[in-house]
């Protein structure tokens, strides 16, 4: 599994694979994004982790709640590193604080 976290009322739109554009048609179903509920406050925002399948090589991103659109002055972001879980421990060792809606 690949990871990636972001920031809440952002959502994902295009998914890549090698050879371009998520197929699915080729694939037979949607890649596998899955918000896990665990996060860390950065700078006063909520950053989700996101879990996504080894074949996703890169993810767009953009705000998808009204109020996320009128907070950033972005309109997407195309993610090309995804990190691995020993990337996601240290990110979640060191951040200041640690959401869980699991509980």
């Amino acid at each position: 599994m690949k990871y990636f976290f972001l920031t809440e009322g952002w959502g994902y739109k295009r998914v890549w694979q090698r050879g371009g554009l998520w197929d699915t048609v080729t694939w037979r179903r949607p890649p596998h994004i899955s918000c896990l509920k665990i996060g860390i406050e950065e700078n006063g925002e909520i950053l989700w982790l996101y879990e996504v399948e080894e074949a996703v090589l890169m993810v767009e991103v953009m705000p998808s709640t009204p109020e996320a659109k009128k907070n950033s002055n972005i309109g997407q972001v195309v993610l090309k590193r995804l990190i691995d879980s020993s990337q996601v421990i240290d990110a979640l060792v060191s951040a200041k604080k640690v959401v869980n809606e699991n509980s």
